[in-house]
């Protein structure tokens, strides 16, 4: 099959079949005219490395486990539990990081809406714009909670 063929059974781009050629992931036959020739094993291979792309994975990582794919072994085999481990531990440090900043957003917000409390209730009835005292309290109240309970 040519590449448009395994582009629609893969649900994959023909761009991002040239690309996983590219990283070494699939490996294609070339007809006498130059264009790539794929067979039934292809649609399997591209299916395989979607997952692992949507398991967060590297190309460089999957290029890893590309001979445990094609000729698995118990020693290929292990080396693919290891690269898999390690990915699972980068991305177990990304959803850390990711936490806290979450975490550090959490509390400006409330930093913030207390701001916006005090302010509010020391603003005039009528609508009239803030004094400045007023304002300059409720900034100080905000930056004291800040660095009295700092995120993270």
């Amino acid at each position: 099959m040519r590449i448009g063929e395994l582009s629609a059974r893969t649900g994959a781009s023909r761009r991002s079949l040239r690309y996983y050629e590219q990283q070494g992931l699939l490996v294609s036959t070339r007809s006498p005219s130059g264009q790539r020739c794929y067979d039934d094993a292809h649609v399997q291979r591209v299916a395989l490395i979607q997952v692992f792309l949507a398991a967060g994975m590297s190309s460089r990582t999957i290029a890893r486990l590309v001979p445990c794919m094609t000729q698995p072994t118990t020693g290929r085999a292990r080396k693919a539990l290891t690269a898999m481990d390690e990915e699972r531990a980068r991305l177990s440090s990304t959803i850390d990081s990711l936490a806290a900043a979450r975490e550090a957003l959490d509390h400006l917000i409330d930093v913030n809406q207390r701001f916006l409390a005090h302010v509010a209730d020391d603003s005039a009835s009528d609508g009239s714009p803030l004094r400045c005292s007023s304002t300059a309290r409720a900034q100080e109240i905000s930056l004291a909670d800040i660095f009295r309970d700092p995120p993270g």
